[in-house]
């Protein structure tokens, strides 16, 4: 992992870079494989509250190596649910989404094909203006196949998504915007993603995953499986002592001190 993603945590937000900078970030199998291991480790590490994902270099993810790709891919079965529902190539999207904490992705550059579903598992995702975006994968006559479908349900409308999906076109940063792709733009998304997770982290993080928890069950359940799951989760929040003491230190006007 270390070549190719690293992690460095300051004040329970952990900050993960994709390393990769001569290539853009570009997706080869050394990539594939760690970014499933960054979010393996991220899954196991309790005193983060929350993730800030970004790239270094020239651009967040360039999207696949298509040189590395052609000399014989990822090296993974795309038939193989090695992750859960997911195979690798879905996990390193669709992964993020999984984590129980909130991932922030600070995007720049260019977020292509891969990259742009990459960004998509993201909870908040913050560019640059000039940030260049596609839904890339018909133009290299693929279709999008690491999560972007199952990420994209509520952020754009259905027509949206085809018709980027089947011109494969450009798109910058206000039109990401418009569409729903990007929460915000900044001239610095990074310092931007880092000053929202200061203050994610310092909310109660049992409330915080509890509705990161909530908000991944709703598109897939009824009104009354939603209900039930606001309760249940509300269950394992209240009067317990970081509930207490975000009431405490709301009331004393101090920062809280949480358990992890």
């Amino acid at each position: 992992m270390e070549d190719r993603v690293r992690i460095t945590v300051t004040d329970h937000v952990a900050d993960v870079k994709l390393i990769r900078s001569e290539k853009m970030n570009a997706l080869d199998p050394a990539m594939f494989q760690g970014i499933a291991d960054a979010i393996e480790q991220l899954a196991g590490m309790a005193e983060v509250r929350c993730v800030v994902l970004s790239g270094e270099g020239r651009a967040f993810c360039a999207g696949l190596d298509m040189a590395s790709m052609a000399a014989g891919g990822t090296g993974t079965s795309l038939a193989d649910r090695t992750h859960g529902d997911a195979n690798l190539p879905q996990h390193v999207a669709w992964g993020w989404r999984t984590l129980p904490m909130p991932v922030i992705a600070a995007v720049h550059g260019v977020a292509f094909g891969g990259g742009f579903q990459i960004m998509s598992g993201a909870d908040i995702r913050i560019a640059s203006p000039h940030t260049r975006f596609a839904i890339r994968e018909v133009y290299w006559g693929l279709v999008p196949d690491m999560a972007g479908i199952a990420l994209w349900r509520g952020i754009a409308r259905d027509d949206v998504l085809r018709e980027l999906t089947y011109t494969a076109r450009e798109f910058e940063g206000a039109e990401a915007l418009a569409l729903g792709f990007v929460t915000k733009l900044a001239d610095d998304p990074w310092a931007e993603a880092h000053a929202l997770a200061k203050q994610i982290a310092a909310r109660n993080p049992e409330a915080v995953r509890g509705s990161k928890k909530l908000f991944n069950l709703q598109p897939d359940l009824g009104s009354a499986a939603i209900l039930q799951a606001e309760s249940d989760v509300q269950l394992g929040v209240i009067r317990r002592p970081n509930q207490i003491e975000q009431v405490m230190a709301n009331m004393e006007k101090r920062a809280a001190v949480f358990v992890d």
